[in-house]
């Protein structure tokens, strides 16, 4: 198994629940709300706030979360650097689905409008 195998297993297999108060915590330090997090995390993956709570209660992995999303068609908009890789060049869907959450969560974290993380303009 490659190194990227490992990687791409290792995010798999974590829990979303685990990293959800971490991507909170970032973008409410930087002035942004939970509202906004959950429209971020809607518009990307189709999982309503009800739906979103008892994924997070059910303490599923990102593939499970991701096995219950609707990947918005414009995510293939989502482009630049995140934890070191080009999110528009990740060979793994799954992995590339969890960094382009990663990014716009980064997105809004650093004051991004909202309709420029939603590529909705």
């Amino acid at each position: 198994m490659s190194k990227s195998d490992t990687h791409d297993q290792r995010i798999a297999k974590m829990t979303f629940a685990s990293v959800y108060p971490l991507y909170l915590a970032k973008v409410e330090k930087k002035g942004r709300t939970k509202e906004e997090l959950h429209q971020v995390i809607e518009w990307l993956t189709g999982i309503s706030n009800k739906k979103l709570q008892e994924l997070l209660n059910d303490s599923v992995t990102f593939e499970t979360f991701f096995q219950h999303a609707s990947l918005n068609p414009n995510a293939k908009l989502i482009t630049g650097v995140i934890c070191g890789y080009r999110v528009e060049e990740i060979e793994n869907p799954l992995t590339q689905q969890v960094r382009y959450l990663d990014k716009l969560v980064d997105e809004l974290a650093k004051g991004r409008k909202l309709d420029k993380i939603l590529r909705s303009s």
